[in-house]
């Protein structure tokens, strides 16, 4: 029978090895593809604001409607605005890619990044990021033997919604191009973010982890009352709706098990969370048995973690847009979805500090 104790020291001993890969150069594209986006976007603007179709926030079908912040407006007033903010967009990271001014106006470009990045990654998106995310396996099988019913495709991935994929990714771009310039103006290393000086207080592993930990349990905490109202509907108890809307729901084929499986969806996540605290998510635990002892590519962890906790927080955010009291239970535990995000993913990236290595471009650890 194994030494536990010392199996796990062996492990411990084994340094996290991170291999500079194709990804490790997007500080170098980042801000070009942000450009880039932004001319694209904001030539579609202007071709709205001089009354051309397809204006992705106008008034719709209910059925093709979006729950964005934009939804529904007039072209003729918020596209000029869009392509405004896109054309001040381009002039921005043109700025940042030449590092003209960098120091007079540092504080006015970095503003501008986080603006878009964060409004269009955070603020404008609606719940359909989550849902495309949460049933992505379905969609695969539908997109082969077609949606069951009397919908097709063109029903569930429509232009609003489409649009706002298109948003999301620009702030993505956006953010990753700010932090770049941000890093590269502070004297930092613009791929890990490390201090030339030395590393800091949150280089402490013991600190990370107690950090992650509470991190961690605020995020199990914000799935408790969405995971707890989806279950009860399922056994008939009304809790945070009306009897009505209970019926309602009832008489609706599978809305109700659809709800129970994402009760449980999320139960399970919030138990998967825990692998960015615990040694089973730095070393393959023996459950796992083709890959049991070995170590844990941070990546594993770090980008299915990213990507629900970044999708989870517009979703969140568009909850408080439609909340009502009367009805607590259908938006209020979607609400938390935002602190749900937010926890994630500073448990993710504290995960990801723990587990970063030693970076091949300042040979910092």
């Amino acid at each position: 029978m194994p030494n536990t104790a010392t199996e796990t020291r062996t492990r411990e001993a084994i340094p996290d090895v991170v291999p500079r890969r194709r990804w490790s150069r997007w500080p170098d594209w980042a801000g070009y593809l942000a450009i880039v986006w932004s001319a694209l976007y904001g030539a579609a603007a202007l071709y709205w604001a001089l009354g051309g179709d397809s204006y992705p926030f106008g008034r719709v079908h209910e059925d093709r409607a979006s729950g964005s912040i934009l939804e529904p407006s007039r072209a003729e007033v918020v596209a000029p605005v869009l392509a405004v903010f896109c054309a001040l967009g381009v002039a921005v990271g043109v700025m940042m890619l030449r590092g003209r001014g960098t120091r007079r106006y540092r504080k006015a470009l970095l503003a501008y990044g986080w603006v878009a990045g964060v409004a269009m990654t955070f603020l404008i998106p609606d719940y359909s990021l989550l849902g495309l995310l949460v049933f992505s396996p379905a969609l695969l099988v539908f997109a082969f033997t077609g949606v069951p019913g009397p919908q097709d495709m063109g029903d569930i991935l429509y232009w609003h919604r489409g649009n706002l994929m298109i948003v999301f990714i620009g702030g993505l771009l956006w953010i990753a191009a700010t932090v770049a310039h941000q890093r590269r103006t502070n004297g930092q290393c613009v791929r890990c973010g490390r201090a030339p000086h030395g590393p800091g207080a949150w280089s402490d592993p013991a600190k990370l982890r107690t950090w992650g930990h509470r991190a961690v349990y605020v995020a199990v905490l914000s799935t408790i009352p969405y995971d707890v109202t989806r279950i009860a509907w399922y056994f008939g108890l009304p809790l945070g709706i009306t009897d009505e809307f209970l019926k309602e729901m009832q008489d609706t084929p599978n809305m109700l098990e659809i709800g129970l499986v994402m009760g449980v969806l999320s139960t399970l996540g919030s138990l998967l969370m825990h692998g960015l605290v615990a040694k089973w998510g730095e070393v393959w635990p023996r459950w796992v048995w083709f890959k049991k002892g070995r170590r844990i590519h941070p990546a594993t962890a770090i980008v299915p973690a990213a990507t629900v906790a970044v999708v989870l927080v517009p979703a969140g955010l568009m909850g408080l847009r439609g909340f009502e009291a009367t009805s607590w239970g259908i938006m209020g535990p979607a609400i938390l979805w935002a602190v749900w995000g937010a926890a994630l993913g500073a448990a993710t990236y504290l995960y990801h500090l723990r587990r970063r290595g030693r970076c091949r471009s300042c040979e910092q650890e």
